[in-house]
């Protein structure tokens, strides 16, 4: 019995701590907004928490006039297996991609999936009132840049 209550604790104290890492980025929660010089295209990034252990994310890329949708995806952060994860669930994939959680502090936070064809890694930084998101892999890298 005590051993049972042991890796219990232990089991509650590894989620309090992926809970508390996920708090670093609360930042993030709330709308995002890009616009692209080139083509006039805005992009949104919106964030909400469902829980302690989940987030909710969709990215989308309406056309300059802001009546056609280009590009959508659904995301979630969640707590899986005593793990953080990065999820993009977009239609050209057969399932969700699952991204592992690598490093995350205060500024921001890095996801990787070595298997995935692209991207492989994913971060997110902040600076201030301003968001870099960064996908990478296999030599590629594109930088999209957001505003609150």
């Amino acid at each position: 019995m005590k051993k049972l209550l042991s890796i219990t604790i232990l089991l509650l104290a590894a989620q309090a701590i992926h809970a508390q890492d996920l708090s670093k980025v609360s930042w993030m929660l709330g709308q995002w907004k890009s616009v692209n010089a080139k083509t006039g295209n805005t992009s949104y990034e919106n964030w909400t928490k469902v829980s302690d252990r989940e987030w909710q994310g969709k990215g989308f890329r309406l056309s300059r006039s802001g009546t056609d949708t280009l590009f959508q995806e659904k995301l979630k952060i969640i707590t899986k297996d005593n793990t953080l994860y990065y999820v993009a669930d977009l239609k050209e994939n057969a399932a969700p991609v699952y991204f592992k959680f690598t490093a995350i502090n205060e500024e921001g936070f890095t996801c990787e999936n070595p298997e995935h064809d692209f991207p492989k890694k994913i971060s997110y930084q902040r600076d201030g009132n301003k968001l870099k998101a960064t996908i990478s892999g296999d030599g590629k890298e594109f930088s999209y840049y957001f505003n609150r």
